[in-house]
C-alpha cells in the first residue's frame, strides 16, 4: 500500500501529459477546422444579435447603402461596366469610383437566398451574411501569422489571434452584420498578404502575397500604402537574403497577372480612363512595371547584398520616375478634391483627421490594442535574434505594425488596419503568459501578472475604458461632470461615429452586447429624430408619392435612395463634386438660392431632419443661410408641408418646392402619376 500512493500521483502526470499531448497533436492538424467552426459559432451569434436591424435593413452607413444599391442595380439590369447611381446627383448620375469585385458575394447570397425566400428577404439576408465572409479570411491569416511568430509553430497563440479581432473595436466594425462595403475585404486581403510575406513556403508566400495585394487594389485605394510597403519588405529580403528570389519572383508574377487580370474584369467604364482613385491604367501600368522590374532584377547575376541594394535602388528610381513623368495628378493628389470642396465638406469627416485632434475617449481605445501590438514585436524581435527566419518574420510584422500607427497620425481610417495588424504579436505574447503561469517559475508568475493585466486590457481597450473613465470622473470631478454635462446641453449636436459628414464607420464600435435594434424598436433614448430619419419604417412612407428629386442632405441622400424609389441630389462621394457643392452652397446660402438651386436640379421635394449631424454645420457655419432659418422654424412662401399618411409622427419635415418657372415640369420618373397629397 505504501509502495503504491508515490506511484499513482507519477501515473497521473503521465496520462495526462499523453492526454494533453493527443489534443496538441490534434489541435496543430486540424487548426484550420477549428477557426471554421469558431467563426460559424461567431457569425451564428452577431446574425441573432443583429437579426432586428436585418430585418428593418438598418444600413447605418452611407457607403453600405450604396452598395446595397449597386448590387441591386446590376441584378435588375444594370450593365456590369456601369457603376453610376443613376438617381442621385441629376441628371447625369452620380459617378461611383468603386469595383464590381465586392459585389460578387453579395450578388451570389441575395440570388441564393431568393430560392427560398421574397426578394426584400433575400436582400435582407444578404446584406446580414456577406460581412462575415472575410472575417473567417481575418481569422485565418492572423491564425497563420501567429503559428508563424511562434517557436518552430508551436503552441496555441493562433487561438487568440483567431478570437482577438472580438477585441478591435474599430476592425471588428468592418466585419459587422450589414456593413456590407468594401473595407472588411480590403483589411482581410491585407492580413493575407502579411501572411503571405511571413510563410516559410517561399513560393506560396509569394503567391498569396501578390494575389491579396492585388485583389485589395482592385476593391479599392484605401490599403495601397501598406500594400507598397509589403512589396518594399519583399525586395529587401530579396536584397539582403540570399535566395529570396523563390519568394519575389512568385510574388511579382502573381501581382502582375492578377491585376491585368483584375484591371479586365471589373474596372468600370469610368475607370478606364486614366483617374487616381480606383483600379485604372494608371495604376495598372505601375503595378505591372514594378513587377515587371522586381522580376527582372532576381534574374541578374549579382553578387552579394550591395549590388542587390544598388539595383533595386535602380529599379525603385524608375518606377517613381514613370509615375511622376506619367500621372502627375495621382502622385500629389490621389483624390483631386478641390480647395472648395476640402474647405466645405471634407474638413468635418472625421476619419480623415489625425488621432492627435481626437477625444481621448475615441484614441485611447482606439491605439491600445495596437501600441501592445508593437512593444511585442519589440519583444518577440529579440526572442528571435537568434532563428534568421523566425526574425524576418517578426521583423515583417513589427514594421507593418508601426507603420499603421503612424498613419494614424495622418488620419485615422489607419485605426483599423493598425488595430488588426497587431493581433498576431499580442495573440503570441498572451499564450506566453499562460503557459508562464501555469509552468513558469513563482518569479516568473509575478512577472506575468502584469503582463497578462496589460494585455487585457488593450484587447479589451473599448469594454474597460468607458467603465474606468465614468468610474474616475464619477469620483474625482463629479462638480465638473455635471458643470460639462449642463454646458453640453446648450450645445449643437456634435459629429460621432457614422453620423459625421461621410464617415465610412471607421470609428464606429460594434455592438456586439445584444443591442443592435431598429431605431423604432430601440429605447427612448435612440428615438430621436436624427436618428429615425434613416430607419426604413420613417422613410417608406415616401413612396405614397410619385418617384421625384428630393434635395436633402448629402449624407442622408444614399439612405433616402435605397428605401424608396425617389432620387436625391447628392451623396458623399467625391468625384461628384458639383452636386455636393450645389446642396452646401443652397443651406449655406440664402432662400432665393436655394430655391435657384434647387429648380436647376429638377427637386421637387425637400426633406428636412431635425438634428441631423451634418445639418448643425450649415446651422453654425451660417447662421442666417437657409438651412439654419429653416431650424429654427421660419416658413417661406416657395415651400408647402406636406402630410404623410403615417400611424405615428414622422421624425421628418417634408415640403413641396414651387419652381421658380412655373411651367416647369418637376423631374420625375417616365410615366409616373403623382397620387394626391394633402398639403398644409
Amino acid at each position: 500500500m505504501s509502495t503504491d500512493n508515490p506511484a499513482a500521483p507519477v501515473g497521473l502526470k503521465a496520462r495526462s501529459l499523453r492526454l494533453w499531448g493527443m489534443i496538441d497533436a490534434f489541435v496543430q492538424r486540424e487548426w484550420r477546422w477549428i477557426i471554421v467552426i469558431a467563426w460559424l459559432l461567431i457569425a451564428a451569434y452577431l446574425l441573432n444579435r443583429y437579426a432586428a436591424a436585418i430585418q428593418y435593413l438598418s444600413l447605418s452607413d452611407t457607403d453600405d447603402n450604396m452598395r446595397y444599391l449597386q448590387v441591386r442595380d446590376w441584378l435588375a439590369g444594370q450593365s456590369w461596366w456601369d457603376l453610376r447611381q443613376h438617381r442621385m446627383a441629376p441628371p447625369d448620375g452620380a459617378n461611383i469610383h468603386w469595383s464590381r469585385l465586392v459585389d460578387l458575394p453579395i450578388a451570389a447570397l441575395m440570388l441564393f437566398f431568393g430560392l427560398f425566400a421574397g426578394r426584400s428577404r433575400a436582400e435582407e439576408l444578404a446584406v446580414g451574411v456577406a460581412p462575415l465572409l472575410p472575417m473567417l479570411l481575418l481569422m485565418l491569416a492572423l491564425a497563420f501569422i501567429a503559428r508563424r511568430l511562434s517557436d518552430n509553430g508551436r503552441g496555441h497563440g493562433w487561438f487568440i489571434a483567431m478570437l482577438l479581432p472580438l477585441g478591435a473595436g474599430m476592425g471588428l466594425s468592418m466585419f459587422m452584420p450589414l456593413r456590407v462595403d468594401h473595407h472588411g475585404w480590403q483589411l482581410a486581403l491585407t492580413t493575407t498578404a502579411l501572411a503571405g510575406l511571413v510563410d516559410r513556403k517561399w513560393m506560396r508566400g509569394g503567391i498569396i502575397a501578390g494575389v491579396a495585394s492585388a485583389l485589395s487594389v482592385i476593391i479599392g485605394m484605401e490599403m495601397l500604402v501598406y500594400l507598397v510597403g509589403a512589396g518594399a519588405l519583399i525586395a529587401l529580403r530579396w536584397i539582403f537574403k540570399e535566395g529570396a528570389a523563390r519568394r519575389a519572383r512568385p510574388y511579382a508574377l502573381a501581382l502582375c497577372g492578377t491585376s491585368a487580370i483584375g484591371y479586365a474584369l471589373f474596372a468600370s467604364n469610368a475607370n478606364r480612363a486614366p483617374v487616381c482613385d480606383a483600379i485604372s491604367p494608371v495604376w495598372v501600368s505601375v503595378l505591372v512595371l514594378s513587377a515587371g522590374i522586381l522580376y527582372a532584377l532576381t534574374l541578374l547575376p549579382l553578387r552579394g547584398w550591395l549590388q542587390r541594394l544598388v539595383a533595386a535602388t535602380v529599379g525603385g528610381a524608375i518606377i517613381l520616375a514613370f509615375a511622376w513623368l506619367s500621372w502627375p495628378q495621382c502622385v500629389t493628389d490621389i483624390y483631386g478634391i478641390s480647395p472648395e470642396l476640402q474647405k466645405s465638406w471634407l474638413i468635418y469627416i472625421r476619419e480623415a483627421k489625425p488621432i492627435y485632434v481626437q477625444a481621448r475617449s475615441s484614441w485611447v481605445p482606439m491605439i491600445s490594442l495596437p501600441a501592445a501590438g508593437l512593444l511585442c514585436g519589440l519583444i518577440g524581435c529579440w526572442a528571435a535574434r537568434r532563428d534568421s527566419e523566425r526574425l524576418w518574420a517578426w521583423a515583417t510584422v513589427t514594421l507593418m505594425i508601426a507603420f499603421a500607427i503612424a498613419l494614424t497620425f495622418w488620419q485615422i481610417r489607419a485605426g483599423p488596419a493598425a488595430q488588426l495588424l497587431a493581433i498576431a504579436p499580442v495573440a503570441w505574447a498572451g499564450w506566453a503568459v499562460i503557459v508562464t503561469l501555469f509552468t513558469g517559475s513563482w518569479g516568473r508568475r509575478a512577472l506575468a501578472v502584469p503582463a497578462a493585466l496589460v494585455l487585457i486590457w488593450a484587447s479589451s481597450a473599448y469594454f474597460f475604458y468607458p467603465k474606468v473613465a465614468n468610474a474616475m470622473n464619477s469620483a474625482f470631478a463629479p462638480a465638473n461632470n455635471a458643470q460639462s454635462a449642463a454646458a453640453s446641453n446648450d450645445r449643437a449636436p456634435t459629429k460621432t461615429n457614422r453620423a459625421v459628414p461621410g464617415n465610412n464607420g471607421a470609428n464606429a464600435v460594434p455592438n456586439v452586447a445584444g443591442n443592435a435594434k431598429p431605431a423604432e424598436k430601440a429605447p427612448t433614448g435612440a428615438r430621436r429624430p436624427e436618428v429615425r430619419c434613416r430607419t426604413r419604417p420613417a422613410l417608406k412612407p415616401l413612396d405614397q408619392l410619385a418617384p421625384a428629386t428630393i434635395f436633402t442632405l448629402v449624407d442622408l441622400g444614399p439612405r433616402v435612395i435605397a428605401v424608396t424609389h425617389h432620387t436625391v441630389i447628392a451623396g458623399p462621394y467625391h468625384r461628384n463634386e458639383d452636386a455636393i457643392l450645389d446642396v452646401h452652397h443652397a443651406f449655406d446660402g440664402s432662400p432665393e438660392a436655394f430655391r435657384e438651386i434647387a429648380g436647376k436640379r429638377g427637386a421637387t421635394y425637400l426633406l428636412y431632419c431635425p438634428g441631423f449631424p451634418e445639418g448643425t454645420i450649415y446651422q453654425r457655419r451660417s447662421p442666417k443661410g437657409f438651412y439654419a432659418r429653416l431650424a429654427r422654424g421660419e416658413t417661406f412662401d416657395f415651400l408647402s408641408s406636406i402630410t404623410l399618411k403615417f400611424p405615428a409622427e414622422l421624425p421628418y419635415r417634408l415640403y413641396r418646392i414651387e419652381p421658380m418657372d412655373k411651367t416647369a415640369k418637376p423631374r420625375s420618373a417616365p410615366d409616373s402619376k403623382e397620387i394626391p397629397q394633402e398639403t398644409r
